[in-house]
């Protein structure tokens, strides 16, 4: 046997899943194939068939799908421009203030 690649991605990964299974591979044969390939952690064998169910859904692609729900940062290029903005017009007097301020915002 090989020694397994030492750099993937997960994207590569999902790939290979998604050519075997179209060519009639199954589940656990892929997942040996995974693992012999790219090494015994690189996906586990829930993941193997959730993305073997997926593709016989008829996905295509290999991307994680956007989460539901509030996102976890604000970060963005408006949101970074107010706070520049906020500075720089010395609406904060302190840096006590600004935090209490984005503490606030941050539970709004």
């Amino acid at each position: 046997m090989a020694t397994p690649i030492k750099e993937w991605s997960k994207l590569e990964v999902r790939g290979v899943v998604r050519f075997l299974f179209w060519k009639g591979t199954k589940p656990s044969e892929i997942l040996k194939q995974i693992a012999e390939t790219y090494g015994e952690g690189a996906m586990s064998r829930s993941r193997v068939y959730q993305w073997c169910t997926w593709f016989g859904e008829g996905r295509t692609s290999l991307g994680d799908e956007p989460k539901s729900g509030r996102p976890k940062t604000s970060t963005n290029e408006e949101n970074t421009t107010r706070v520049d903005e906020c500075f720089c017009s010395g609406i904060f007097t302190s840096i006590t203030k600004a935090c209490q301020l984005f503490a606030w915002l941050q539970k709004h």
